[in-house]
């Protein structure tokens, strides 16, 4: 009996990880299909409207237990955790590809890192910064291989990416410091929820309510920004939790490595040019997460 329960925790532990993976390695295609119709503006503001309201009950039930000098912190939290990430990303794949984009996705822990020893003052031991010189190499590596680099190299795009990990990075050593009593779902809920409104006004303002929304090519590229919100933000923060608290800090972040995978899987599959040399870039940022995580593993959210 005490094996059978072992496996079956495993098996689950095991589950939640590949379809967390799945989840957001998948969330960059998924905004490729959303650009097809719809501006970066729109499917981000949608991405972010719609994980606010799949996730407004539980903002609602939990928000008069929040202290209100913690309220400030959690829109900060939701504006650097969320809403600039989703723009940034968005602009970005008008002009790269999805796997690349998720490719660079796996600098966020580098990021964490870096962030909490620059910004919040805590210690980088040797075999961090090991880690983040080799994934920032890797990353470097990784832009030089771009397809056409030398007709178009979309530097400026490559860095909007860049810059998403950044504020992810800043994020999650921000939450860590400041909302450490608040549960993790409720700071995800709160957060999202509160975002939502910045996000609404960016989607009037973007003209989307005068466009056809009864077309074919708005209501699917509308469908694909909200699968992305509710699935690749909303539902998988909560999954993540639920590993996080299951199988640890250590096990929950290696997702970190199946995210990557997942996006240049589907890159592949939607014949994005992806080769040998972006294929070795990959393991090379991926061994710089791994390095730098050796010794210590913090939380966070890739996407």
């Amino acid at each position: 009996m005490h094996k059978s329960i072992f496996l079956n925790n495993k098996f689950f532990n095991w589950l939640l990880f590949i379809g967390l993976s799945f989840i957001w390695g998948s969330s960059f295609i998924l905004m490729k299909k959303g650009l097809v119709s719809l501006t970066a503006y729109q499917v981000a503001s949608i991405r972010i409207l719609s994980s606010g309201i799949i996730l407004l009950p539980v903002a609602l039930k939990n928000f008069t237990s929040i202290p209100k000098k913690k309220r400030l912190v959690l829109f900060l939290s939701g504006v650097q955790g969320s809403l600039l990430p989703a723009y940034l990303f968005c602009v970005a794949e008008e002009h790269i590809d999805s796997a690349l984009a998720g490719t660079l996705n796996a600098l966020t822990p580098v990021f964490v890192i870096i962030a909490g020893a620059v910004i919040f003052k805590t210690n980088a031991s040797s075999n961090k910064i090991a880690g983040i010189a080799v994934s920032l190499a890797g990353s470097i590596l990784l832009f030089f291989a771009q397809p056409g680099f030398h007709e178009n190299s979309n530097i400026m795009f490559v860095l909007l990416v860049v810059i998403a990990t950044m504020f992810y990075g800043i994020n999650v050593n921000m939450v860590g410091k400041y909302l450490g009593g608040i549960p993790s779902l409720h700071i995800a809920a709160l957060s999202l929820t509160l975002v939502s409104l910045p996000a609404l006004a960016v989607l009037y303002f973007t003209g989307y309510f005068n466009t056809a929304l009864t077309t074919p090519a708005i209501l699917t590229a509308t469908a694909y920004s909200a699968l992305l919100g509710i699935m690749g933000t909303a539902m998988a923060t909560v999954l993540f939790y639920i590993l996080l608290k299951r199988a640890g800090t250590i096990f929950a972040s290696m997702v970190t490595y199946g995210i990557p995978v997942v996006a240049v899987i589907w890159g592949v599959m939607y014949k994005e040019e992806v080769g040998w040399k972006q294929a070795v870039c990959l393991c090379i940022i991926l061994m710089g997460v791994r390095i730098a995580n050796r010794s210590s593993v913090k939380n966070y959210n890739g996407s």
